[in-house]
């Protein structure tokens, strides 16, 4: 028992120092959480503050911003930014001072009293050396919307292409500017391929609306015609007045239209000139109308027959139409020489009672229905245009004028293709020019013909200078879009027994 006695009291002591020891451990771990917790409070509140750094080339920092002027120790301790801590860096920050051993304790004094933490806090207050601008809050948003896209007004105040010079006014005689009302047309072109095209009437207050950017019509009036104008988003688009061609094309429809490239070969076809008198049937939206119109002038006369009146309101607006905007452009009146008439000439023979006619020109499935009616006030000698889509309607045609003997003879089935070349100088990748290689004769330069033959397929490039003329070899292939097949054209021609 006296053994004993003692080996308890000494256990009974012993496990009140671990008691006692781990209390303290827990006290003091307990006041550098919270002590940590307060830092972390102190500079999520700093943060949160709205600052803007912005770069100043060529210029220190201004002595008149805030931001300029030197922090505190304690200041740029809470605005450096914070770097991920490594595992013994978190450990060593829980525990007490007195438990750490001296190589951790020459460890944080190290990082405490680094030289380049001070230069990173003072980089990042001035942002001299960076090239990016630093937003934080609401504004970030509309800062990088504003870097993005320059500014409208100054893009509409400099109508230049490409940042070049700015549009001539018209000085030539009979050149008139671009006045509220006219039909233009706006073409992006890139690599000289048109990647846009668009037609438009110029308004006011109104805006032209590209994938490229947006130009107001205000800032169109008054230019020359193919200026080119720079959009918001700094594309140049270049602007011109729409010419008959881009009308037929780009105007409203109902059907289907009768082509340029058509419309240009029947009036080869019909011979038609300068007071004539025309007949058409099958007004469809007004396309060969109104190159009729222009073709027999304002001492002629055409006449557009319909069976639907629906085509005919369309092809009566887009004539009229087309009229206004060729005054304004021109400042004289286009001739009103088209009769639009709403009528089945298969029934209605009574509307060319005594009329004669230099041409004919028919655009409908079914022509051998309306030509016993047409040749009799067909001239003699004249030719009559049928404008056909499939060439089933052609045999078909052929067939009924076979059966019902009609003074006529066929001259030509046609169709008119076009196609499409792209042209150009070749260049390198790097966008420079090649030249041509010229063979070399002497016998000087036999040995080093034959060093270089072997990568002769790539061709010399000049980055300097500008080639001479006839140097530049050029590239030419077929486009790649091709317009496909639109009609037969068939040449009629009345004949006297």
């Amino acid at each position: 028992m006296a053994v004993q006695t003692p080996l308890s009291g000494l256990l009974f002591m012993h496990r009140l120092l671990r008691i006692s020891s781990s209390t303290q451990r827990h006290v003091s771990n307990r006041d550098i959480q919270g002590t940590l917790h307060k830092h972390r409070r102190v500079i999520r509140t700093f943060s949160t503050a709205s600052w803007k750094c912005k770069e100043n080339e060529g210029d220190n920092a201004d002595s008149s911003s805030p931001l300029s002027t030197k922090l505190t120790p304690s200041q740029a301790l809470m605005f450096r930014k914070r770097r991920p801590l490594s595992p013994l860096e978190r450990i060593s920050g829980m525990l007490p001072q007195d438990t750490l051993s001296p190589e951790v304790l020459q460890l944080r004094e190290q990082s405490k009293q680094d030289p380049e933490d001070g230069a990173c806090i003072q980089e990042s207050v001035t942002q001299e050396d960076t090239g990016h601008e630093f937003i934080s809050g609401p504004e970030s948003h509309h800062a990088s919307d504003e870097a993005e896209e320059p500014n409208s007004s100054d893009s509409h105040s400099n109508p230049a292409f490409d940042g070049g010079e700015s549009c001539l006014s018209a000085t030539l005689p009979g050149e008139n500017l671009i006045a509220f009302g006219e039909l233009l047309v706006a073409e992006y072109r890139k690599q000289g391929q048109v990647e846009f095209r668009k037609m438009f009437q110029l308004q006011t207050g109104t805006r032209l609306q590209s994938a490229w950017g947006v130009i107001m019509h205000n800032d169109i009036a008054g230019q020359p015609a193919g200026c080119s104008l720079k959009t918001n988003r700094g594309v140049s688009l270049l602007i011109r007045r729409a010419s008959l061609d881009d009308y037929v094309l780009f105007m409203k429809r109902g059907p289907v239209i009768t082509y340029p490239k058509d419309a240009v070969t029947m009036l080869m076809m019909m011979d038609v000139s300068e007071g004539d008198c025309v007949l058409e049937s099958g007004s469809g939206s007004g396309a060969m109308s109104l190159f009729l119109s222009r073709a027999v002038g304002s001492k002629g006369r055409v006449l557009s027959v319909e069976v639907r009146d629906d085509h005919q309101k369309r092809a009566i607006l887009n004539y009229k139409r087309w009229r206004a905007a060729w005054s304004l452009r021109r400042g004289e009146e286009w001739p009103d020489n088209v009769q639009f008439l709403s009528a089945d000439l298969s029934t209605a023979s009574s509307l060319l009672a005594g009329q004669g006619f230099h041409s004919v020109a028919l655009d409908m499935s079914n022509p051998q229905l309306v030509l016993p009616i047409v040749i009799p006030h067909l001239h003699s000698g004249a030719v009559c245009a049928v404008y056909l889509a499939n060439i089933t309607q052609v045999t078909d045609m052929l067939e009924g004028l076979r059966c019902l003997k009609l003074p006529v003879l066929y001259e030509s089935i046609i169709e008119v293709p076009i196609r499409d070349w792209l042209v150009a100088p070749a260049r390198q990748k790097d966008g420079s020019y090649c030249t041509r290689k010229a063979p070399i004769q002497t016998e000087n330069h036999m040995e080093e013909d034959e060093e270089t033959s072997r990568d002769t397929d790539k061709e010399e490039t000049t980055t300097e200078e500008q080639p001479a003329f006839g140097s530049v070899p050029y590239i030419a292939r077929p486009h790649p879009l091709q317009k496909s097949h639109t009609a037969f054209l068939v040449k009629l021609r009345k004949y006297v027994h």
